[in-house]
């Protein structure tokens, strides 16, 4: 049995990291889901910007648009609502057979607005409305000015994936705005059942202090840090105040863990895939670490509930100088900048094929 489809068996959620318009077209995504378990998707504005920028798939598209004169922004939404509800409409099935647990796709607000809660919660509002599709999560950063934005979204019926997580801290921030969400809405008589995940991002750790600590400890931190993120998910999920909002019809807010794609050639290319398995969590991979688990027929051991010995290995990270909190929110902040500076580069691809096709007609 491959091991795409143990990790199934065992409760984890398998999402692709990626969206391309010939993943639709040539039936490739579908394959991946008949195939190798595959129960969702996710995208974010890297993802976007190489999709539109490396493909003619989408030259037709933007030049019936352009005739339309919006700007660069409202054509991209454009187009990647056109994929994002095609990719919804394939999970649908999964998403009504689960009961609305699995069968997801998501898409991001625009990186500009990373540290703006106002115009975050209006893009928000209007993606999921145009959108139509009741299995697609809105991706808001969890940064400072995006945890009320979260909250507000959460309130508003708009399910969310809350993306650029790096910490226990960033997670429980981040799941705190998502309770007082629910809890709002059950005091105001309405569905509790508005579904959310949380993304830890776990490689990035690891190429951060790559050359600051000693090689005992290379491709370690990353796996700790959600370790002791799943220990914190797994507290929530048995204290008071979140069994009462279960008791009233809403759910758990899932982690799932991003970028968990190995950067080191050097490493097992599925060694956070296999370090991370564990029930009730999604793992969001890039196609080549899918690709590299489907030829594997086993997995490890489960993530221990208790945090294993991560505490132990954070301890000896900062033994060696790494002070976790600050290089978390540096992370969540160089995150937030590269998705914006993916999305500066996917308005000119975009700009500059509009200009081209406008050109040629």
């Amino acid at each position: 049995m491959k091991a795409t489809q143990l990790l199934s068996n065992l409760g984890q959620s398998i999402w692709l990291d990626n969206i391309t318009r010939d993943l639709l077209d040539k039936g490739t995504l579908k394959r991946y889901i008949d195939e190798l378990s595959v129960t969702g998707l996710t995208s974010n504005p890297t993802i976007f910007e190489n999709a539109i920028k490396n493909s003619r798939a989408y030259d037709a598209p933007i030049r019936e648009k352009i005739a339309s004169g919006d700007s660069d922004e409202n054509l991209f939404f454009d187009l990647a609502l056109e994929d994002i509800t095609r990719a919804a409409d394939l999970f649908r099935p999964i998403f009504d057979r689960t009961n609305t647990v699995d069968g997801w796709v998501s898409l991001e607000v625009s990186p500009l607005l990373a540290y703006d809660t106002t115009s975050t919660l209006r893009a928000a509002k209007d993606l999921f409305a145009r959108a139509q599709r009741p299995n697609l999560f809105i991706k808001i950063p969890g940064t400072k000015e995006g945890l009320p934005a979260i909250e507000e979204s959460i309130f508003a019926g708009i399910p969310v994936n809350v993306t650029l997580l790096f910490s226990r801290e960033h997670y429980l921030a981040a799941a705190g705005a998502y309770l007082r969400g629910i809890e709002r809405r059950l005091d105001a008589g309405l569905n509790p059942n508005v579904a959310s995940v949380a993304s830890m991002f776990v490689s990035r750790w690891d190429t951060a202090v790559k050359d600051k600590v000693p090689t005992t400890l290379q491709n370690r931190l990353g796996i700790a840090i959600a370790m002791r993120t799943y220990k914190a998910a797994r507290d929530l999920l048995t204290s008071p105040k979140w069994q009462r909002v279960y008791n009233a019809g809403a759910r758990p807010q899932r982690p799932l863990w991003a970028s968990t794609g190995t950067k080191d050639p050097l490493i097992s290319e599925i060694l956070y895939v296999k370090a991370l398995a564990a029930p009730y969590t999604v793992n969001t991979m890039p196609e080549a670490t899918l690709k590299a688990l489907a030829k594997h027929n086993r997995l490890g051991s489960i993530l221990p509930a208790d945090g294993g010995d991560c505490e132990e290995v954070v301890a000896k990270f900062a033994a060696a100088g790494v002070d976790i909190d600050e290089l978390a929110d540096q992370l969540q902040r160089g995150g937030a900048t590269s998705f914006a500076n993916s999305w500066m580069g996917l308005m000119a691809v975009i700009g500059s094929k509009s200009a081209v096709l406008k050109k040629a007609s």
